[in-house]
């Protein structure tokens, strides 16, 4: 009967990675309660389980009554709450510090065992908000819950991705493809490899241990889209965007960008050397060529049409 099953409750569940963390846990039984700050949104993993096996609840994490209605009685809490530009100032601290800090403070005093999803480049002396905001996260959740496992999983690619779906959108209607700092480093990891990951740190190999998540290629920005655009056989011109000129643009609002993520861009986001990965919970990293074929052809001149790529 479900109501004999394990509980875990996953907050960020209709996010990119909670999809396949959802997925996961529902396959192997589990009775997932999927916290969300929109429910509307969390209705495509309900049949991901059987009826009543996946439940959307409204809880934001930093809303300590409803984040520990969502927590009560959960055998396992997995906190993948986060955003990568503000709407109004302070929400970074809202979701990534203070948000974190009360979802661990909560599994702790439920016995609930915790994984907590940061992000790599996590660092308190950064001049980004959203990275000093993830360490704050970080300092919270060992604060408050010190058997936590907390992941940092570099960007992350998969059919549903912002990155190189992003690009490959616009290489379909643009000339021109601007990069900023094209030459910095990324380590993209799959996105069901960091699922597999956070389903494995809920064990023994997690318990408080940081584990810094990349694939098995490290390569910079300005290869990784020239990878994706050998695969849709565009040749836009790419353009290396003087920074300054890129503040600009980020100053103009709904421009898609935004200087904290310029920032960002400034340094590499690449595993640290000796720091435990994918391999040291199990999973073995998978390539890009592997993957991005799979959904990157619809791109294609000879693929589909254009309305049904920007209709999806």
């Amino acid at each position: 009967m479900l109501s004999e099953r394990k509980i875990a409750t996953v907050f960020g569940a209709s996010g990119f990675l909670g999809r396949y963390v959802t997925q996961r846990l529902a396959a192997r039984g589990y009775i997932v309660r999927a916290a969300v700050r929109d429910t509307e949104s969390a209705k495509i993993l309900r049949p991901m389980g059987a009826v009543g096996q996946v439940v959307p609840l409204y809880a934001p994490v930093w809303e300590k009554a409803l984040a520990a209605r969502a927590i009560e009685g959960a055998d396992f809490v997995i906190n993948l709450a986060g955003i990568l530009s503000e709407s109004r100032k302070g929400d970074f601290g809202r979701t990534h510090a203070e948000g974190a800090g009360c979802v661990a403070g909560l599994a702790r005093a439920a016995e609930a065992r915790l994984v907590h999803v940061s992000a790599l480049g996590a660092d308190a002396a950064s001049a980004s908000a959203y990275a000093r905001s993830k360490a704050e996260g970080e300092r919270a959740v060992r604060s408050a819950c010190p058997e936590a496992a907390i992941l940092r999983p570099s960007i992350m690619f998969g059919p549903e991705d912002q990155f190189f779906n992003r690009f490959a959108k616009m290489a379909v209607v643009s000339p021109v493809l601007p990069l900023v700092h094209g030459a910095t480093k990324f380590q993209p990891v799959y996105v069901a490899d960091v699922a597999d990951a956070v389903l494995a740190a809920l064990g023994p190999a997690g318990a408080g241990g940081l584990f810094e998540l990349g694939g098995p290629e490290q390569k910079s920005f300005k290869s990784l889209i020239e990878q994706m655009l050998a695969i849709i056989e565009r040749q836009p011109c790419l353009w290396d965007m003087p920074e300054g000129l890129a503040r600009l643009v980020a100053a103009i609002p709904f421009s898609g960008l935004t200087g904290d993520q310029i920032t960002l861009l400034a340094k590499d986001n690449i595993v640290s050397p000796g720091m435990p990965g994918l391999e040291a919970l199990g999973v073995v990293p998978t390539r890009l060529d592997l993957v991005l074929p799979e959904y990157l052809t619809r791109y294609r001149v000879s693929g589909r049409s254009h309305d049904d790529i920007f209709n999806e």
